[in-house]
């Protein structure tokens, strides 16, 4: 495991380039799962477009594991390969695996079977539940297949790979988008499946992806050193991991949690307004996968740097990339704010959702840059050995400032006063998170 990839050598912004990108195309397939899900799903009415909305905050959930764990991943494979301990990493990444495999069935066993109670706790209706619930047996089913691929994918990419993944995932997205309308609809010989085919396209897409990625990490690359079971080593490398992932997850969750909290107080106000919130978030994934991309790169960029002793390099990278994005999100929001009605067409013919979800792209969007600067402060704290800080930075985002607002601005002024208080927020806690990154120079003390 050389630095093949130059990310200890070459200029940052080209470095940060190379890897960037073919995590932008990777990420974009991922969050196309589920926007493709849910256009296709929209043109079966409101109710299955409110249904598959409750479901989001549940299997970001799962992700949420997915993406904590693979932090960790990332951080500690980073720092192995940048001290030239090639051997440890592949045994660390094997141990990662079977402990992100057994979590995750563990996890969606227990949501399988208690579908109706969870959801009813988020308003779903009883119209909804068993939309909800043909969809999420299936997606559960699914769910460690989701969580070993994130997982195998940030093996590649610590290693500076960022090419591999973004293509494996591309081969999945494609699978998806053909099968979605034949099991949706019931095209030709397929049945008329509805809101549980999609869930089986992406299931099957996620198996296809998986089998690839596991190809690659075992046979081709040998990033994966299949080792005994031997408790100790297990234990000593589960801590290691856990150090990283386990703030990391709980940073991601809050995620999932503050949006079932607003979903909770839409469904109390209006069911379009829940569809609207849905389709919403599923095209704030797409609009923020340029910051998401980023990220997955700065994570192995800096944790390399850090692990070779070149702490200001690793700084520099990140001022760059806080600069970049606020730039980027900012002329991004522009056609947004002059097409957000058109756009919100593409997912009800519904007057209400459309006037609710042309409302969301109009203000929420606007705070996207300041946004992007929080969460690629938060996911570079993990690099820095510093994982508390990034999740209490989110724990301050979310339940000292946004969850409040959010009830005042319903209280005040129903799903227009809740939904600006999201991009108030954001905007403050970037600020404040941009001046915390101009002073970071040294990883904290282990």
């Amino acid at each position: 495991m050389k630095d093949r990839h130059g990310l200890l050598t070459q200029p940052i912004s080209r470095v940060l380039l190379n890897m960037s990108l073919p995590n932008l195309i990777g990420i974009l397939t991922i969050l196309g799962f589920s926007l493709v899900d849910t256009l296709f799903i929209s043109q079966l009415g409101t109710e299955s477009l409110a249904a598959i909305s409750f479901t989001f905050p549940i299997t970001l959930v799962i992700s949420s594991i997915g993406i904590g764990i693979g932090a960790g991943v990332s951080t500690n494979l980073g720092r192995l390969i940048g001290s030239g301990q090639a051997p440890e990493a592949k045994v660390f990444l094997h141990d990662s695996l079977l402990l992100s495999f057994l979590l995750t069935s563990i996890i969606a066993l227990f949501g399988s079977l208690y579908i109706a109670p969870l959801f009813s706790l988020l308003g779903a209706n009883n119209t909804s539940l068993p939309l909800i619930d043909n969809y999420m047996v299936t997606w559960y089913f699914g769910a460690p297949l989701l969580v070993l691929l994130m997982i195998g994918n940030q093996g590649l990419r610590a290693t500076g790979d960022t090419r591999s993944p973004a293509k494996i995932m591309m081969l999945a997205a494609l699978i998806n988008l053909i099968l979605d309308p034949l099991l949706i609809f019931g095209i030709g010989p397929f049945p008329r499946l509805e809101i549980q085919g999609a869930a089986i396209a992406t299931v099957i897409s996620w198996g296809v992806a998986l089998a690839l990625s596991s190809y690659l990490l075992v046979f081709k690359r040998h990033l994966v050193e299949f080792a005994g079971f031997n408790i100790s080593r297990l234990r000593c490398n589960w801590k290691k991991l856990a150090h990283i992932a386990q703030p990391a997850t709980l940073m991601n969750l809050m995620n999932p949690l503050a949006n079932a909290m607003i979903m909770a107080m839409l469904a109390r106000i209006d069911h379009s307004a829940v569809a609207a919130f849905g389709a919403g978030t599923r095209l704030e994934s797409v609009l923020l996968t340029v910051v998401m991309a980023l990220s997955s790169s700065l994570v192995p960029f800096i944790a390399q740097n850090l692990g070779a002793g070149q702490t200001k390099r690793a700084r520099d990278a990140l001022l760059l990339s806080l600069k970049f994005i606020l730039l980027f999100q900012t002329l991004l929001y522009l056609p947004l704010f002059l097409f957000a009605e058109p756009i919100s067409r593409l997912f009800s013919s519904d007057l209400q959702i459309i006037e609710w979800l042309s409302f969301y792209i109009i203000v929420i969007p606007a705070a996207y840059g300041p946004l992007g600067v929080m969460i690629l402060l938060a996911t570079s704290l993990n690099a820095y050995h510093r994982p508390m800080h990034s999740l209490i930075l989110n724990l301050c985002r979310l339940f000292l400032i946004m969850l409040p607002l959010a009830a005042l601005g319903s209280y005040l002024g129903g799903v227009k006063g809740l939904f600006l208080a999201l991009p108030i927020a954001n905007t403050g806690i970037g600020i404040a998170c941009y001046i915390l990154a101009t002073k970071i120079s040294e990883p904290a003390k282990k």
